[in-house]
């Protein structure tokens, strides 16, 4: 069905249907429903216009309608589903503590390990134990921005599709290919067998960021936020990475390292080749 805004608005903050979309917020019935909330502007306009496959439906309300009238015409022109509601039933679906007016329901869009390494990459993020969905979130969407390959979260990192990830990734999760609930060590094996080099990006580590190899396709290593990552971890990459600090700031937080990483990736990347800067 096309976006239709003549239908009548959903009115009811308690009724059935908002309830099913509010239930989403659970990571056990999204995983029950194989389905998950996107809100906020950006994040449903990238879904809508580069995943359209994925989107189930679109809820927005009249002021949204308005001000975003290039989400309902890429809705328009995809064949989805949009319903109005009012801002009391928005704000009632979504998780976020304020409602931008606008949210999607999509399907999951996470791929199989095996299938990202098939397709010969040159640059991996892999989150190993990784739990606060802002850096996760942060992380994907400089992946993104950078030109990685596709982002691994292992078995026990936050789960992508948290409210919190999903809206953290700014719509870059619909443009990168996501892996998750690989344990660590297969993680590690399959990207060592496919050729890869993986880099852990540790303060402790003995290789300067400046001088890693990342002309040859590579794999970097983030952990957690808290102790970093676990030393059999660390032992079983190829190096250790450390970004130089040249002033007096103890450390980087997770999501800081992760970007200056995954950009000097991108300069050493040769030019013209898979994730080349993207117009």
């Amino acid at each position: 069905m096309t976006t239709d805004r003549a239908r009548e608005p959903l009115t009811n903050p308690r009724a059935e249907r908002v309830r099913r979309v509010a239930a989403l917020a659970r990571r056990a019935v999204r995983t029950r429903e194989g389905a998950f909330l996107v809100e906020g502007p950006q994040g449903v306009r990238e879904a809508v216009r580069y995943r359209p496959d994925l989107v189930r439906d679109v809820y927005v309300d009249p002021d949204a309608a308005d001000r975003f009238p290039e989400i309902l015409e890429d809705a328009r022109e995809a064949g989805l589903f949009v319903r109005p509601a009012t801002r009391e039933v928005l704000a009632a679906m979504g998780d976020a503590a304020t409602s931008q007016g606008v949210v999607a329901i999509c399907r999951m869009l996470d791929v199989p390990l095996a299938e990202v390494l098939a397709a010969r990459p040159r640059t991996l993020a892999v989150l190993a134990h990784v739990r606060d969905p802002g850096n996760a979130g942060t992380v994907l969407r400089c992946a993104d921005a950078s030109g990685a390959d596709a982002v691994v979260l292992t078995a026990a990192s936050v789960d992508v599709y948290n409210p919190k990830v999903v809206r953290s990734t700014a719509g870059s999760l619909f443009h990168v290919p996501v892996v998750v609930g690989v344990p660590v060590e297969e993680v590690l094996r399959a990207v060592h067998e496919a050729g890869l080099r993986t880099h852990a990006a540790d303060g402790v580590g003995d290789v300067v960021l400046t001088d890693a190899e990342l002309t040859s396709p590579h794999a970097w290593v983030f952990g957690n936020e808290a102790w970093g990552l676990e030393p059999e971890v660390r032992e079983v990459c190829t190096d250790v990475v450390r970004v130089p600090i040249h002033g007096r700031a103890e450390s980087l937080n997770l999501a800081m390292a992760a970007t200056v990483c995954l950009y000097e990736s991108a300069r050493s990347r040769p030019a013209g080749g898979p994730g080349a800067t993207r117009s």
